[in-house]
């Protein structure tokens, strides 16, 4: 008798061990570079992650060299692989165009949306005291737009586009070193792109004052980006909003991806939305309007939970 109780202890162990582990949900989360403010907001998910699910869903954090090497990755990965990047890119694989030349994928097109997380958002940032207050002011004026990043490529863009080519002293000095820069008058402005609040454009407004520029709705138009929002008080001294341009960014996985683990990861990141805003001021640039920037569908888990929380989709995104 005492061999019998001890054969059903174990294997009620083992069943309980089982269930354990059936009910707890491991996923990979690929973002960006450690150094970059989307790896940050990775490690800021996994922790809401587990959190929110009171330690069911464990996120695995995962550096990437960029979208582009995430985008490539879904080819490979299996059904706990989450990952970034702006809808633009899923579309470009999706086509087989530009960096994705040659490279196209069937399972590409089993990409699936579960998010949106902040955009990548354009800032013009000036002295207060430079005079600037427009984009034809930047005529004859220093400013940093940095090297390689996506800010200094849209910037470079910018200025092309809205006839500034060769009239603005473009200042050799590296992006880190622009709030300094701009403090001593070696520069007038910079150009930054990140998640809003951005930490170096909050760091320069207290300690400098600056005019972050708008755009105008046809500037916009002629950058082919999407409108956003800064509300006035973002930064200190802002007493109006600013308009200006972002590049939507989404966390996506594919269809690989069961049903519930996709509502699940979807339901908590929007119920932990809130506390990850207390701790980092950029989670409360995101809300339900930025769900229209995704341009390709959204993953069924992520749509019931949208259903549930009676917030629209449209129909290409079903």
């Amino acid at each position: 008798m005492g061999l019998l109780k001890t054969l059903l202890a174990g294997a009620a162990l083992a069943a309980f061990a089982t269930s354990s582990v059936a009910a707890e949900t491991r996923v990979t989360y690929k973002s960006a570079k450690t150094t970059s403010s989307y790896y940050q907001m990775a490690v800021q998910i996994a922790e809401a992650m587990k959190a929110g699910s009171n330690g069911e869903i464990i996120v695995t954090v995962e550096e990437s060299q960029g979208s582009v090497q995430n985008v490539m990755e879904a080819k490979a990965r299996g059904g706990d692989y989450v990952f970034t990047t702006p809808p633009v890119l899923v579309k470009l694989a999706q086509g087989g165009k530009a960096m994705f030349e040659g490279k196209g994928d069937p399972k590409f097109d089993e990409i699936r949306a579960l998010f949106p997380i902040p955009s990548l958002t354009m800032h013009f940032v000036v002295r207060a005291d430079s005079g600037i207050t427009d984009f034809a002011d930047l005529e004859g004026k220093k400013i940093l737009i940095g090297k390689g990043s996506f800010g200094a490529k849209e910037g470079e863009k910018y200025l092309k586009l809205f006839g500034l080519e060769g009239k603005v002293d473009l200042a050799d000095v590296e992006l880190s070193n622009a709030v300094p820069a701009l403090k001593n008058g070696q520069i007038d402005g910079f150009v930054t792109a990140g998640s809003f609040p951005a930490p170096n454009v909050i760091e320069a407004a207290a300690s400098t004052g600056v005019t972050v520029l708008s755009l105008s709705d046809v500037q916009i138009a002629q950058t082919k980006r999407t409108k956003l929002v800064i509300p006035a008080g973002t930064y200190a001294g802002q007493e109006s909003d600013i308009v200006t341009t972002s590049l939507p960014v989404v966390a996506y996985t594919t269809t690989a991806m069961d049903d519930d683990t996709a509502y699940a990861l979807t339901k908590t990141y929007w119920e932990q939305k809130g506390a990850m805003g207390e701790g980092a001021a950029w989670w409360n640039g995101v809300n339900e309007g930025l769900i229209e920037n995704i341009t390709g569908k959204i993953h069924p888990g992520a749509i019931r939970y949208y259903e549930e929380a009676e917030i629209a989709l449209f129909a290409a995104q079903k």
